[in-house]
């Protein structure tokens, strides 16, 4: 090979190498949805009350958060159950929303609770169940809230409970 075709050859792989890179699946900045803490001192006080219930009854506290959600948007919130165990889950929603409501679905997308409360009485706002798995495995806690004044920065409080056996 000659010089004048070896600097072709080599202008040829580099412009390939080029064209390859630039047409290559480039990684940009996705929108992350990260849960936000908020603080409601009624959500808190309903909450203190709930969990010293509990606690009465021989449950222990497993998991709590306050989030921040957004009217008629559910919140997503992702927790491993084992099978057997009785858990106790309560949410807790603004007192201006008008509608909860609660869905939980085991690891195949099977709904397995469905609760629906609106806003009328008290504690209106707080939806609270038992539950016993079938299977370990990770479920999903789909809270919603529709409140007509405020469509963002709407508090909501989740907290999951487990029985002592």
């Amino acid at each position: 090979m000659t010089l004048i075709e070896m600097k072709s050859f080599l202008k040829n792989q580099l412009l390939i190498f080029l064209l390859l890179f630039s047409f290559s699946p480039t990684v940009k900045a996705q929108n992350v949805i990260r849960q936000v803490s908020c603080f409601d001192s009624t959500l808190k006080f309903q909450a203190d009350s709930i969990k010293r219930q509990l606690v009465k009854d021989g449950f222990i506290v497993v998991r709590e958060a306050s989030m921040t959600m957004e009217s008629g948007y559910e919140m997503p919130v992702i927790v491993p159950l084992n099978e057997g165990s009785w858990y106790h889950f309560a949410f807790i929603g603004e007192h201006s929303s008008r509608l909860y409501e609660l869905r939980m679905f085991d690891y195949n997308d099977k709904q397995v609770i469905y609760v629906k409360h609106y806003g009328e009485g008290i504690e209106s706002n707080i939806i609270s169940f038992s539950y016993i798995p079938k299977f370990t495995e990770y479920h999903v806690i789909k809270p919603v809230q529709v409140n007509k004044k405020k469509k963002e920065n709407i508090c909501g409080y989740i907290i999951m409970f487990k029985k002592v056996k």
